[in-house]
């Protein structure tokens, strides 16, 4: 047989198969758009709207990227990739950039266009509320109807699993938490938030958190469940709205074992949950007025070292004289001795802040816990930084106190 002949038939062969690839591209495309047609139409009924006063908080661009469970049968989907990076929305949230049509099939709402290799490619914000489930990076959980307030009655959750074994943390940022107060024993026996499923503990949390957040190790590939119980017997304004955010097991952003808090600013401030500088309105079980501070919480609030840093110094937010009230009665103390030396204690047994090696003034401290009604200005080079939070469950003579609200800021390494 000649090599002529031979590079005919070889010819005619690839002629068919391009044939038959075209065909079947053309046969796809039209089932797809079909099947689009109807999804769309369905899932734009039940769609959640957009909302646009919401503030960005800082994307990581280490953070887990989202893949469709849902994929598109859509040939030309594949052609021109980008990638699936973390984007911001036209309504300042931050999303995942996908086609248009993989976006609307996984229910979420286009926000605006974030490719410049396909105008095909949108802002995903995926938006979620009660009973939902997700697998998304960045969802966004809040109340229903929000940002208008929830009156109350039932539980409201949803579930967080991942999508396989690459990740290993979930960051839950409180964009807005309002839920009503803790008894003035610091309990959460009117609303309460719970986040479990997690291999790390979460405390029950209400009251006023927005601004807040935690991180939750995930035990394996199970998921996690973040509930907000409320009760209809209680009339107040509540409303939360959740960012969570899913971490790659080798992301430089996961939080370190033990720290359920962790920031990564080299300078800011730290916060005991439901702080507020004004007084608990609630009594505790004696009879006398309670304690913002949540009761039986026991955790790690981590800080990042940063360059060149070899240590930080905790003090008291200075604008606030009620800012380091753990222990004892606030209202038999003269107010112009809070947030002193004389009312500092480092006899601690029940609520009480743990700094590790602390000095004051360049003397060593003889503990490292903290309680009382101020906090003088302490500073540590102790690695990793890390204040440790205990509360314990009994508030009865811890009368009026808030908790805590303590700037920090890291020290240049001295140049030898």
């Amino acid at each position: 047989m000649s090599a002529g002949f031979r590079s005919s038939q070889l010819l005619a062969l690839v002629a068919i198969f391009f044939s038959s690839y075209i065909v079947g591209i053309y046969s796809a495309a039209r089932a797809s758009s079909s099947l689009v047609l109807d999804l769309e139409t369905k899932q734009n009924e039940s769609r959640l709207p957009g909302n646009g006063s919401l503030l960005l908080d800082e994307a990581d661009s280490s953070l887990a990227r989202s893949a469709s469970r849902h994929p598109r049968w859509f040939p030309f989907y594949t052609i021109g990739r980008f990638s699936n990076d973390i984007c911001t929305g036209n309504n300042l949230l931050l999303g995942t950039c996908v086609i248009g049509g993989e976006c609307t099939d996984n229910s979420g709402v286009a926000a605006g266009s974030c490719s410049s290799i396909t105008a095909q490619a949108v802002c995903c914000i995926y938006q979620r509320t009660c009973g939902a489930s997700t697998s998304y990076n960045n969802t966004y959980f809040y109340n229903s109807n929000y940002p208008a307030p929830y009156a109350g009655g039932g539980r409201c959750s949803i579930v967080v699993t991942p999508p396989d074994s690459s990740i290993c943390q979930l960051r839950v940022d409180f964009l807005s938490l309002s839920l009503a107060p803790p008894s003035g024993d610091g309990s959460c026996n009117t609303d309460a938030l719970t986040i479990t499923g997690g291999s790390s503990q979460v405390p029950s949390i209400c009251g006023e958190n927005s601004g807040q957040h935690v991180y939750v190790d995930f035990n394996g590939v199970n998921p996690i469940t973040i509930s907000v119980a409320t009760s209809s017997g209680y009339t107040f304004n509540r409303n939360w709205q959740f960012q969570v955010r899913m971490l790659g097991c080798t992301s430089a952003t996961l939080a370190p074992a033990g720290c359920l808090q962790y920031f990564m600013p080299s300078s800011g401030t730290i916060a005991s949950f439901n702080y507020v500088s004004a007084a608990s309105s609630a009594l505790n079980s004696i009879g006398v007025q309670g304690t913002r501070q949540l009761a039986n919480t026991r955790y790690g609030i981590c800080i990042r070292k940063a360059g060149g840093m070899c240590s930080i110094t905790y003090s008291q937010v200075g604008s606030d004289t009620y800012s380091f009230t753990l222990t004892n009665d606030v209202g038999a103390v003269d107010p112009a001795l809070l947030a002193t030396s004389s009312v500092q204690s480092q006899e601690c047994t029940t609520d009480y802040i743990v700094i590790p090696a602390p000095t004051q003034g360049g003397v060593a401290m003889p503990s490292d816990r903290f309680c009382g009604l101020g906090l003088v200005s302490t500073t540590t080079a102790a690695k990793p930084f890390v204040v440790y939070t205990v509360t314990d469950g009994n508030e009865d003579m811890d009368i009026s106190n808030r908790g805590f609200y303590i700037s920090y800021s890291q020290n240049a390494c001295p140049i030898l």
